[in-house]
């Protein structure tokens, strides 16, 4: 049994939804996940990570990567070739392709690089200050000290 039901997290929870629209699009897309072009994700830095894309016999002009709504898109178009040609063997996919990331909070794109026929992509994640844990200081009370105190008479 490969399905959950989200619908006891909606009644409980306010504003997780992504969380079970994430795990809903995992799980449908489990099985049909293309594995053209191989890449690898690795992480760099404790906030920094780099995506690398097989892209060989693709140029610079022939590839693009956008972020649109949360979601990395890197997608490769090759033009018509008009030069007619005769292969005894094709190994080498020239076919176009997309491929999607879906990226968490706070983590954006710092740059891409083609080089070797490889696509890369680097990461930043960069929390907001104010998400930042801070240190609140503890403020110590002062002992008073007996000469500021006077006597109290009662009244009754």
């Amino acid at each position: 049994m490969r399905t959950f039901d989200f619908a006891p997290l909606h009644r409980a929870t306010i504003g997780f939804d992504q969380i079970a629209d994430l795990m809903d699009r995992v799980m449908t897309s489990d099985v049909t996940q293309p594995s053209y072009p191989p890449y690898n994700i690795e992480k760099t830095a404790p906030d920094a990570y780099r995506i690398s894309i097989a892209v060989a016999g693709f140029a610079d002009s022939d590839l693009s990567v956008e972020v649109k709504e949360n979601a990395l898109v890197v997608a490769a178009r090759k033009a018509a070739d008009d030069t007619a040609r005769t292969y005894l063997h094709r190994g080498i996919a020239t076919r176009a392709f997309e491929r999607r990331f879906t990226l968490a909070d706070h983590v954006r794109v710092t740059g891409a690089s083609h080089e070797n026929g490889m696509l890369h992509i680097d990461l930043k994640r960069e929390v907001p200050e104010a998400l930042k844990p801070r240190r609140i200081e503890i403020a110590s009370v002062k002992p008073t000290d007996e000469s500021d105190l006077f006597e109290a008479k009662a009244v009754n």
